[in-house]
């Protein structure tokens, strides 16, 4: 099983990557959010990876953390939940969002991903309830002074984007003020959340 591929970002898609891996290109089909943290083509990138085999079909799913596959893992044992509403879900919602909404029974949150009704967002918000506390995610703030940035910075917006991909507040902040050191304050959010997310992974 292909667990994690590690390379160059090829291209990208609407809903999918293509990650070159020693010269063969993998495709892997991803939330907004994780192609949102891929950064741009020819970019070293990493992705975690989850395979579904299916009778007329094989394809890899790509996820910039950990949390956000375990999140999926756990979407997709829903009834009603394929590969496709779990990447819409993750998509419209952190991991962080998405543990609340299950923990407080909050359907309607859940009923924002696209192609998810009423119906179906009851459904897993009552199945996940219970397991929803020991998940990944979190909606704790940011510490704002853990990275010398107000609030509403770009460094406090790249901690933010750190955290909905399932990182703690504490691993987010100490990962952006690592990138602002290493960038200067005159780096884009964009180059910021991309540095900061190596650093926090590794």
């Amino acid at each position: 099983m292909i667990a994690k591929l590690s390379g160059r970002l090829d291209a990208t898609g609407e809903d999918w990557a293509v990650v070159d891996v020693g010269g063969v290109g993998y495709l892997v089909h991803c939330s907004s959010r994780t192609l949102a943290a891929l950064g741009e083509a020819g970019e070293a990138c990493t992705v975690h990876t989850e395979l579904q085999v299916s009778e007329n079909d094989m394809r890899l799913l790509g996820f910039a953390e950990q949390a956000e596959r375990d999140w999926f893992r756990l979407l997709t044992g829903v009834q009603g939940v394929g590969s496709k509403v779990g990447l819409a879900i993750l998509s419209a919602l952190s991991t962080g969002e998405l543990r609340d909404a299950c923990g407080k029974g909050d359907a309607a949150m859940v009923a924002r991903a696209q192609g998810v009704g009423p119906k179906l967002a009851g459904r897993i918000v009552n199945e996940l309830k219970d397991k929803a506390g020991g998940m990944p995610g979190g909606s704790g703030g940011f510490a704002v002074s853990a990275v010398s940035a107000p609030a509403g910075s770009k460094g406090a917006d790249a901690a933010s984007a750190l955290e909905n991909l399932g990182f703690k507040p504490a691993v987010a902040a100490q990962a952006v003020a690592r990138a602002l050191e290493e960038l200067g304050e005159g780096a884009t959010e964009g180059d910021l959340i991309r540095v900061a997310l190596k650093k926090a992974a590794g």
